[in-house]
């Protein structure tokens, strides 16, 4: 009897072999491309957090042969060291946390220590003479993460700019935070209210604190009151833990309760 030549393509095994190739290899390349491309995208990641810090002392467009053009990634390097003066990493108490780099610090890792195992990170900027802190914010949004950096004056207590972004936020809602026109609501602001309490700026709906910077106000984007909530509490949250270096800042006027 003839027997029957089997086609060994066509077998479970034959298969089962051929995928197991397919998953190694596709997972070779992208591995490799993902470690490739890491170096670059370390350094966008790096560029853009100085381009946001920047921002929120008005560091977002320079002047360049007589003419004002947008602080791009190739010259955001230039400018941070040039008006960042100095980048200190806090304790809890305030003091200077030794042989730690303020910009290095990730706050989403900080955020899931105890309080007092914290580092807090502090940026002071000097424009033409005046001297700025910036505090960089981290919260939860509706969905996820939110994130940003707001500026005070030397009094510690009048926000110079806020820069806000987002992992997840809904678009046209939320997301709205990362606008200009949302952001520029923060300027002039106080932190404190008239009785020396840090309340930080609160996002309401309906509030007249784009014209009153006293009121520790602004108002709120419509239909995102969880998204303008998150801002609230990051805000707050985040700036509590530098009372105690503030405190110690010469010429530090605002009365503590």
């Amino acid at each position: 009897m003839e027997e029957k030549s089997v086609n060994k393509t066509n077998t479970n095994a034959y298969t089962f072999m051929f995928a197991v190739i397919m998953v190694i290899v596709v997972a070779s390349v992208l591995a490799f491309t993902a470690t490739s491309l890491q170096p670059i995208q370390n350094v966008n990641v790096r560029e853009e957090k100085m381009q946001n810090i920047l921002a929120t002392v008005g560091v977002d467009s320079v002047e360049v042969d007589g003419q004002k053009v947008a602080l791009s990634r190739d010259m955001v390097e230039e400018y941070y060291n040039k008006f960042i003066t100095e980048a200190v990493a806090l304790k809890s108490d305030g003091s200077v946390a030794e042989g730690v780099n303020a910009f290095k610090v990730d706050l989403a890792k900080e955020l899931n220590k105890p309080v007092d195992e914290q580092i807090y990170p502090l940026y002071i900027a000097d424009i033409d003479g005046s001297k700025y802190y910036i505090v960089p914010l981290r919260g939860k949004g509706l969905w996820d993460a939110i994130w940003g950096y707001i500026s005070l004056k030397d009094d510690l207590n009048t926000v110079k700019g806020a820069v806000f972004d987002h992992k997840g936020e809904t678009p046209g809602l939320g997301a709205e935070i990362t606008k200009d026109w949302f952001q520029h609501r923060f300027e002039e602001e106080k932190i404190f209210d008239a009785n020396g309490n840090l309340i930080g700026v609160s996002v309401v709906k309906g509030s007249l604190g784009n014209s009153n910077k006293d009121d520790n106000k602004v108002d709120a984007i419509s239909g995102a009151t969880i998204t303008g909530r998150g801002v609230s509490d990051m805000i707050s949250e985040r700036l509590k833990h530098y009372l105690p270096y503030f405190q110690e800042q010469k010429g530090f006027k605002v009365a503590i309760q």
